[in-house]
């Protein structure tokens, strides 16, 4: 029994041995998963599903991408003409509003610009400028004076016989008319003279309301002239300085290329003006001595009105021809009237061929189709005073915009980094001359940018 029992015992030991050995194996596996567990957590790659079975998105491109490169130029290109559309717009509307001080003041320029030359020469030899101002202006008034005094003289003195030759013409023309091969009867001038007759009466009431409204046009007439004499005096005299002062009032980085376009704009005004009135005059003296010759009434008043309408290039000599060989036919006959015609069309043939290349030359080129628009659009908005001053102000804006261009390409070049090396050897072996001067080109007065002569 003992031998049973020690057995047992041993058994029972080497089980419990066992069952411990058991636990701690499965103790040592248990921590072995756990420590795999956090080493896969910790070292494996984030699952990354397949693109096989992942939509396909595509990213969105860029919206000024997406429009198409013409349609981008032509909206940029678009707003930028209707900012400068409004721009214009506003100042027509400003224009229109003060319209009495802008055309005083424009006609007071061009007075100025041809009157400061004899200034100038009165200041040359030693007169004073106040006292050289005011005989200028003085002379320059009383000879403005003086010619539109003698052409309201010269109506009035003629104005009786001219009634009764424009009566006589009238008949002579009625007569023409019934002996002329477009078989006109005398019935069909009765009912003519009877219609005209007809809207005069039936438009009395305008008719008056426009003396009227006359009398308010005069009145106009007379402030904007004081305004403009006082202008001038005030150009005439000061005109430098307010120069000066006006530039004051440009930013100073586009104050140099300003400074210089204005001498530029104020000697392609002057040349205007000068050559203007030079062709006007050659004009208004040949055609009037053609138009005295052929014995056509009132011969002087319409030199005048043709020296004073060719201030108005193209439409204004057109007017005054007109109106030249109008007073002809009806007073002289059919014969007078061609003949003043052919006057007219070939002193204003010379002077467009010869007298306008030759005088103006290329201080003020300005193409035809310029020209016509110009007087038209000036026309429209102001009246005869816009007609007048358009070409002027087309042909100075024409002058600064070549200066400013012609300036912006001194200063780029001024500017430009000066080449090293092969580069500056290959410039020098070409002739190509390099510019060191970083700084911006200084006007002088009476020199055009790129004009190498010693001022």
């Amino acid at each position: 029994m003992s031998r049973v029992s020690g057995w047992l015992d041993r058994v029972g030991a080497r089980l419990t041995e066992a069952g411990k050995r058991l636990e701690q194996r499965r103790a040592e596996a248990q921590r072995g998963v756990r420590e795999d567990e956090v080493a896969e957590r910790e070292g494996a790659p984030e699952f990354v599903p397949s693109l096989d079975h992942t939509p396909l998105v595509q990213p969105r491109p860029d919206p000024a991408q997406a429009v198409p490169w013409g349609v981008r130029v032509a909206a940029e290109v678009g707003w930028r003409l209707l900012v400068l559309a409004g721009t214009v717009w506003v100042l027509m509307r400003v224009i229109s509003a003060v319209q009495l001080v802008v055309l005083a003041f424009a006609a007071s320029l061009l007075i100025t610009a041809l009157l400061q030359p004899t200034v100038a020469r009165l200041c040359r030899i030693g007169v004073p400028r106040g006292p050289a101002t005011a005989l200028t202006a003085l002379f320059g008034f009383v000879v403005i004076g003086l010619i539109g005094w003698f052409v309201t003289w010269q109506v009035m003195e003629n104005i009786d016989h001219l009634s009764d030759q424009i009566q006589d013409g009238i008949d002579e023309l009625r007569n023409w008319l019934l002996n002329s091969p477009f078989h006109v009867t005398d019935k069909q001038i009765n009912e003519i003279a009877k219609n005209l007759r007809e809207a005069v009466g039936a438009n009395t009431e305008q008719i008056t309301s426009a003396g009227i409204e006359g009398v308010t046009v005069v009145v106009e007439a007379l402030t904007g002239i004081l305004l403009a004499v006082f202008s001038t005096l005030f150009l005439l005299y000061d005109g430098r300085r307010i120069w000066e002062w006006s530039l004051k009032l440009v930013p100073a980085a586009a104050r140099p290329g300003v400074a210089g376009a204005g001498p530029a704009a104020w000697r392609t005004l002057t040349a205007y003006v000068r050559g203007t009135v030079v062709v006007a005059l050659i004009d208004a003296i040949f055609i009037g001595l053609g138009i005295y010759f052929l014995d056509v009434p009132m011969a002087v008043p319409l030199a005048v009105f043709i020296f004073l309408f060719s201030f108005i290039p193209l439409v204004g000599a057109v007017v005054s021809g007109a109106l030249a060989v109008v007073v002809a036919l009806v007073t002289q006959g059919v014969f007078t009237g061609v003949m003043t015609l052919v006057v007219v069309l070939a002193v204003q043939q010379i002077e467009g061929h010869i007298l306008q290349p030759f005088i103006l030359g290329r201080a003020v080129r300005v193409h035809p189709l310029a020209v016509v628009l110009a007087v038209t659009t000036g026309g429209m908005v102001a009246g005869i005073g816009g007609a007048v001053v358009a070409v002027p102000l087309v042909a100075v804006i024409n002058t600064v915009a070549v200066y400013l261009r012609a300036y912006s390409r001194e200063a780029a070049a001024r500017q430009a980094v000066r080449p090293r090396g092969v580069t500056a050897l290959s410039s020098a072996q070409a002739g190509t001359p390099v510019s060191t001067n970083t700084e911006p080109p200084v006007p002088v007065e009476g020199r055009q940018p790129g004009d190498t002569r010693d001022p």
